[in-house]
């Protein structure tokens, strides 16, 4: 029996693209912001969404975005349109969308049930995008200032392999011994 060269190209193919894993683009939704099919729709119960993060061994963290917002829609369709990048945080971290200037009420780790708005406030998020990341377990975060409440901040945009770095950083635990820059650094050689 001859394998035909067509056929070995065709089987070659067909194999190829079954070990292929497509990207599912981030989507606009209704209230003008861009997200991702793998971000956390939850309750907004911040202990809740801590502890199942942590039962699943992610680690959670809040993305705070603004309709209108550039850097929020190049971070999605850049950042995270790299499938690198994004298949890494979506195994290792529950993502949890917050709009800076929403009315959805969250309930915080110490019980306060806020406003998306007053939250950001209570946690001095000012602008966006920036993502708060937390401990892995929530048992002493409610008596906790707000702002000793994070493990690490990324404070705006940040490009390609710093962003990546800073969600390596948080899973490595690595602010536990240096700070963000340190660690780059550190990597880099």
């Amino acid at each position: 029996m001859t394998i035909s060269r067509r056929k070995v190209l065709a089987a070659s193919s067909a194999l190829l693209l079954s070990s292929f894993k497509p990207t599912v683009a981030a989507v606009l939704n209704e209230d003008g912001m861009y997200s991702e099919p793998w971000f956390l729709n939850t309750m907004l119960e911040l202990s809740d969404d801590l502890g199942d993060a942590a039962s699943n061994g992610k680690r959670f963290a809040i993305l705070w975005e603004l309709r209108g917002c550039p850097y929020c829609k190049e971070m999605h369709l850049v950042n995270l349109a790299d499938a690198k990048v994004a298949s890494y945080i979506e195994a290792n971290f529950s993502i949890l969308q917050l709009n800076i200037i929403g009315s959805r009420i969250v309930t915080d780790f110490d019980g306060a049930k806020l406003s998306e708005k007053q939250f950001a406030q209570k946690y001095n998020v000012r602008f966006t995008p920036t993502i708060q990341f937390f401990p892995e377990i929530a048992a002493d975060l409610s008596s906790k200032d707000p702002g000793q409440r994070e493990v690490a901040r990324m404070p705006g945009y940040v490009k390609g392999e710093h962003f990546l770095a800073m969600f390596r950083f948080v899973r490595d635990k690595a602010y536990e011994r240096e700070n963000f820059r340190s660690y780059v650094n550190n990597q880099a050689r």
